[in-house]
């Protein structure tokens, strides 16, 4: 378990043990408290002492308890037998405390006065009558019960909470990073394509694509990325795409071109609708068209991806990118974004509205 985990643990630990000693701590000041009430000028130190004598085999069976028979048996799910030593431990302790009472044993000797010797005397330590103590330690034992139960199951909730969180943490990571071969698959069979074409600018796109690439792996690798870097990698994106179309194909991005502040949005989301814009729009025989629009509006990012059909993958079967995309979505957002298809016989288009993501922070409900 790694650092932040056990500090976390032992903040709960430290919680329930301040508890326990702000119990204990008013439970042995009572006899003071008690002197207080009476109007007595000086406490009686005998009387103090006598009585924490008397709550000492309450305090012994609750440690008893806490480390012990809470901690190796109700914890192991060991009910019955936790029930049954407990039962046996407060019988036992009290019987003997009761069978003390009626003995004529000499317990303790009084403090006495100055210059009077000391004088033997037995020393009552029942609070209650046997009935009574017995009862006093079984309500004791369930209220210390309820409040190991109670961190225990807090504590239990937080690992599950941390842990569902680290799952979609690593559940996100496998979905984004699923995107980076497909896209690299896509960029490079663009550009052996253009290799027949124009040399030189096959050249320039290997650069172009080597620095998309180094944003795709470098500058992606958090929760969210900054909604200008993204924009800036869709243009490189698509002027990498426009050197193997003719002007027949016509592409158009729209986006902010002033932003105030950072807006964040999760890593490489928009890609995808761009990318499958160029798979199922494009068509060497017939004008096509692709529009693109991106902005930012009262909390929330909204993108637009808008293309023609292309009938003749009219009947492709839907990539893994839409499908990484929806996990995606779900993951970070649960239902608090809106995501639809609209296909138009003609054209195609899909909306995205996502909110603003707070630094690399994960919204989902």
């Amino acid at each position: 378990m790694k650092l932040g985990g056990k500090i976390h643990i032992r903040k709960q630990v430290l919680g329930e043990n301040a508890l326990y000693m702000v119990i204990w701590i008013c439970v042995f000041l009572v006899p003071f408290m008690n002197a207080g009430l009476m109007s007595e000028e000086i406490v009686d130190i005998q009387a103090v002492l006598l009585s924490w004598l008397k709550i000492l085999p309450f305090f012994l069976i609750f440690l008893l308890n806490n480390l012990v028979l809470f901690r190796y048996l109700h914890r192991k799910h060991l009910y019955w037998v936790y029930y049954l030593v407990s039962a046996v431990l407060i019988v036992a302790v009290f019987t003997m405390l009761e069978l003390y009472e009626q003995s004529d044993i000499a317990f303790a000797v009084s403090l006495g006065t100055v210059g009077q010797s000391f004088e033997a005397k037995h020393i009552e330590l029942a609070v209650f009558p046997w009935w009574g103590n017995m009862i006093a330690a079984v309500l004791m034992f369930g209220a210390n019960d309820a409040i190991c139960t109670f961190y225990r199951t807090m504590q239990k909730d937080e690992d599950t909470e941390r842990l569902r969180h680290q799952n979609i943490q690593a559940e996100m990571y496998y979905l984004k990073h699923q995107i980076n071969p497909h896209f690299l698959m896509n960029t490079l069979n663009n550009i052996h394509a253009l290799v027949d074409i124009d040399a030189e600018a096959a050249k320039l796109a290997v650069i172009q694509l080597s620095k998309m690439m180094r944003y795709v792996v470098y500058e992606t690798g958090g929760n969210s990325i900054s909604l200008r870097e993204d924009i800036e990698f869709i243009k490189n994106y698509i002027e990498l795409m426009r050197i193997r179309y003719t002007d027949d194909v016509k592409i158009v991005f729209n986006y902010p071109q002033q932003m105030q502040g950072r807006i964040d949005v999760p890593p490489l989301i928009f890609i995808v609708f761009v990318e499958n814009a160029f798979k199922h729009g494009i068509s060497y025989n017939t004008t096509s068209y692709i529009y693109i629009d991106i902005k930012s509006e009262n909390g929330y990012v909204v993108g637009r991806f808008e293309n023609s059909v292309n009938e003749s993958n009219r009947k492709t079967k839907p990539g893994i990118g839409l499908e990484n995309v929806r996990k995606r979505l779900d993951l970070i957002y649960g239902n608090n974004y809106d995501f639809r298809i609209d296909d138009m016989g003609n054209n195609y288009c899909v909306t995205l509205k996502i909110p603003l993501l707070n630094g690399n922070e994960v919204h989902s409900n």
